[in-house]
């Protein structure tokens, strides 16, 4: 297995970088976010890889961080998730935003990614789910916020408030994990409802 590529980055698109490491050119398939934060054409740049290996085909899919790595295998790992769709997903959700959409079961979140419909989308909120909420995203990131988002208590109750308010769950989550769960319910949302005023 292949756990990253450090070399010269010889072509760079949305949708695939060449890395050359020690004489040999490395076609990596990468979500649009990543080329962005790579350095430019000529420069060295590394990528934390997955080789899929199919009858027909061996791949590599590179990614910015170890979290998107780790959120990648995550996804894989879902029966009838392909690499396609982990690809399209990670291009347009960032693996915190995964974490939080799979914690609050907001299956709706994942169909932002072309080529992902209702059915797919929900079998992933449900499987991600269970494997965030146990800690087997293997990346750092996501085991913080799998804990972050396991809220108890007034922070359930504030979430539960701000849905019924018409926000979506993962928003509710993600508005919630950022601050003191220790906080009276009242003064969760208040805050809560701030913040969220604020990005809209």
């Amino acid at each position: 297995m292949i756990h990253c590529l450090t070399g010269r980055i010889l072509k760079k698109s949305p949708e695939q970088v060449v890395l050359s490491c020690a004489g040999v050119g490395y076609q990596v398939q990468v979500p649009p976010s990543v080329a962005g934060a790579l350095p430019a054409v000529g420069r060295e740049g590394t990528l934390y890889t997955h080789m899929n290996i199919t009858e027909n085909d061996i791949s590599l899919y590179g990614f910015a961080t170890e979290e998107q790595q780790a959120c990648f295998r995550m996804m894989i790992s879902v029966s009838g998730v392909g690499p396609k769709a982990a690809l399209s997903i990670l291009g347009v959700m960032a693996p915190e935003r995964i974490a939080l959409a799979a914690s609050a079961g907001d299956y709706k979140a994942f169909t932002a990614a072309n080529g992902v419909g209702n059915k797919l989308a929900q079998r992933l909120a449900l499987e991600l789910k269970d494997k965030v909420g146990k800690g087997l995203a293997g990346g750092p990131g996501l085991e913080e916020l799998s804990g972050a988002v396991s809220p108890a208590g007034s922070a359930a109750q504030a979430m539960a408030a701000l849905v019924s308010l018409g926000y979506s769950q993962s928003e509710a989550a993600l508005a919630v994990a950022k601050l003191d769960e220790t906080l009276p319910v009242e003064e969760l949302v208040k805050l809560a409802l701030r913040s969220m005023a604020g990005r809209r």
